[in-house]
């Protein structure tokens, strides 16, 4: 399918006609040359009588505060409109900043009728907490997630009337949040996005990393001045004399940054809202190419790139600043003006990147790098087998719910020395450190649809149609117990079954029920009894490439369950080790191929909104691997 999208060079006013000269390229067919023309543009009275018509208005804000996640307390403005209006823009400043420094953006944005949002980001400004400092990247993002939920919930703007709106690490910030939570906003507008930070020392990242290791928490001082992000000198001393400029980051943030960075390049198509990206041409603070890549990977309808040649890193605040501000209302403007058409997420086990990609790993791979993938499989299949782990993989298969059960214990054991040390290594991989966190999240995701139903009054009756050996949802059981609480543990496996039973008995568990189904088959799920109010999908639904099995299996649990009631669903939408899992490792299914299709959040979303579950949270490990849902049954 063929992508319409704009990347255009604007260069700065020149000193006679004081109207810029813009480089255009355009193009339907992302993978195709870019060519130039060159356009010399007169004044436009119609742009100039709306402008006038607009007005420039100093817009007074409200200083507030709002509870994040983990209750603290950060600090945010707001710009409301002189008359009631069902749009806003939330913005998200670069790293060492503040909401404060948005004031001039707001008001040469010009939007009267948009309601306008900053934060303080957690250590920055007037929030609290250590200065540069988050616990980790993703914390942060989480903070992302809870800022633009208060501002919808607490001030009454639907998501789909909101735009989201931020500068360099504030917008690798915000596009980590929509790539992974993806939330239904209109658009995300980035100013020179922080995909890849200028550095300048050899083997800084491999040094960090280090340094990290050894010493824990440490911070390093930013080298940027303000000569280096505008060369509008009043910006610039306003910048270097601002007492609220944070001017440390934790090293862990700073990693934080390129890991997530790194995802979004790889995987940007999972973004389908409209996007634009303006970004510096002179840039000395982060570099442009990987910018490039984001975009072009972009699965957006509606997506366009502004490159301003001769623009340092501050792109909102430049001499000039009025044309990337230009383009950002512009854009803001068309798409409530003209939204593009929604994707279509239920078929995109049919068409789309995430089918791409499984159709590829389903293929031979070529020749030098199916020698490599030979190698590793001989080495996992003899020395490999002197960890108790892999030992496991293979005689059951690597995504069996022995394997999971043993992953989650995360016990090192092995033959020799040397097969514990290859054990702990194999724990310590990236989707299985994932794993141990999904068990986390859906045990907390779990509990809170317990302590809701409760709250009412009600009694508890839990059906997970999948359960593996069932670790996760005993020991969630065991940790709120009661005799408001009864559970039925279904699988298809009789041998996952008699090792939950004997893990419930040893846990002295009572009220819990084990009974052999398929998961996928609608009339059993629909026909269960006493009606569950809490239904669990973990881990199951990544298995299979296709939908329809899906719609059918969610169909028949929504039939089944009371209204009101909660559903717990598990996601996958990135790997960083797909290729290497599906060329390597083999399955529970006779020890064919472990093949993917990874579900973005968007598409897992829509299946279950389809058999009629709204999702009121979500939560995500580190890496971006695993997510864990939990929905109501509207």
């Amino acid at each position: 399918m063929f992508m319409p999208f704009r990347i255009s060079q604007h260069a700065p006013y020149n000193n006679t006609a004081r109207e810029p000269v813009e480089f255009a390229a355009y193009s339907e067919d992302p993978a195709a040359a870019v060519t130039e023309c060159h356009v010399s543009r007169p004044p436009d009275p119609q742009a100039i009588a709306a402008k006038e018509q607009r007005g420039t208005h100093m817009r007074p804000s409200i200083e507030k505060t709002f509870a994040t996640w983990d209750r603290t307390e950060l600090f945010y403005r707001a710009w409301p409109t002189e008359t009631p209006s069902d749009r806003a823009i939330i913005l998200f400043h670069r790293g060492h900043e503040h909401s404060g420094r948005w004031k001039d953006v707001i008001d040469k944005l010009e939007l009267p009728g948009y309601s306008v949002f900053a934060w303080d980001a957690r250590g920055h400004g007037r929030s609290p907490g250590e200065r540069g400092y988050a616990e980790s990247f993703g914390s942060l993002v989480k903070d992302v997630d809870s800022f633009v939920r208060h501002v919808a919930t607490e001030h009454g703007f639907a998501y789909e009337n909101l735009v989201v709106m931020a500068h360099s690490v504030g917008s690798v910030l915000v596009s980590t949040w929509v790539h992974d939570y993806a939330p239904p906003i209109r658009a995300l507008v980035l100013g020179s996005p922080a995909l890849r930070v200028r550095l300048y020392v050899p083997f800084a990242v491999p040094g960090l990393r280090l340094l990290r290791k050894i010493k824990g928490k440490t911070f390093i001082k930013s080298y940027v001045k303000g000569k280096l992000l505008t060369r509008d000198p009043a910006k610039a001393r306003s910048y270097n004399e601002d007492p609220l400029i944070t001017p440390n980051i934790a090293v862990n943030i700073l990693l934080g940054l390129r890991d997530a960075a790194t995802r979004l390049i790889q995987d940007s198509a999972a973004i389908t809202v409209p996007v634009l990206v303006l970004t510096s041409g002179g840039d000395w603070v982060v570099e442009q190419p990987p910018q490039r890549r984001f975009f072009e990977g972009l699965s957006s309808p509606r997506k366009e790139m502004h490159v301003f040649p001769g623009f340092l890193h501050d792109t909102f605040n430049e001499i000039d600043s009025h044309l990337p501000i230009g383009k950002a209302r512009d854009f803001i403007e068309d798409v409530f003006t003209n939204p593009p058409e929604a994707p279509d997420h239920i078929n995109a086990d049919r068409t789309g990147h995430t089918k791409k990609e499984f159709d590829r790993l389903c293929r031979p791979a070529p020749a030098m790098a199916a020698s490599g993938f030979a190698l590793m499989r001989f080495f996992l299949s003899t020395i490999g087998r002197l960890s108790e782990g892999i030992r496991v993989g293979w005689r059951s298969g690597f995504d069996s719910g022995a394997m999971l059960d043993y992953v989650y214990r995360n016990e090192a054991k092995g033959l020799t020395p040397l097969g514990r040390l290859i054990d702990r290594q194999y724990l310590d991989s990236p989707g299985w450190r994932g794993i141990r966190q999904r068990k986390l999240h859906l045990e907390a995701m779990l509990e809170q649809a317990i302590d809701r139903i409760r709250s009412n009054g009600e009694r508890v009756h839990i059906v997970d149609i999948a359960t593996g050996q069932g670790r996760y949802v005993l020991d969630a059981l065991a940790r709120k117990g009661g005799q408001t609480i009864t559970a039925l543990l279904r699988d298809f496996s009789d041998n996952n079954l008699r090792a939950a039973a004997a893990l419930a008995a040893e846990m002295g568990l009572g009220g819990v029920a084990f009974e052999q189904a398929d998961a996928f088959d609608r009339e059993s799920l629909a026909g269960l009894t006493p009606k569950p109010n809490i239904g669990i999908v973990s881990g199951l639904y990544e298995l299979f490439p296709d939908n329809e099995p899906v719609r059918a299996s969610l169909a028949g649990l929504a039939e089944a369950m009371v209204p009101g009631g909660f559903l717990v669903y598990t996601g996958q939408p990135w790997h960083p080790q797909i290729e290497f899992i599906a060329r390597v490792l083999t399955s529970h299914r006779r020890g064919e191929p472990w093949i993917m299709r990874r579900r973005t959040q968007a598409e897992m979303d829509a299946l279950a909104a389809e058999a009629g579950f709204e999702r009121i949270a979500m939560a995500v490990d580190e890496d971006g691997i695993f997510t864990v849902s939990l929905a109501r049954k509207v």
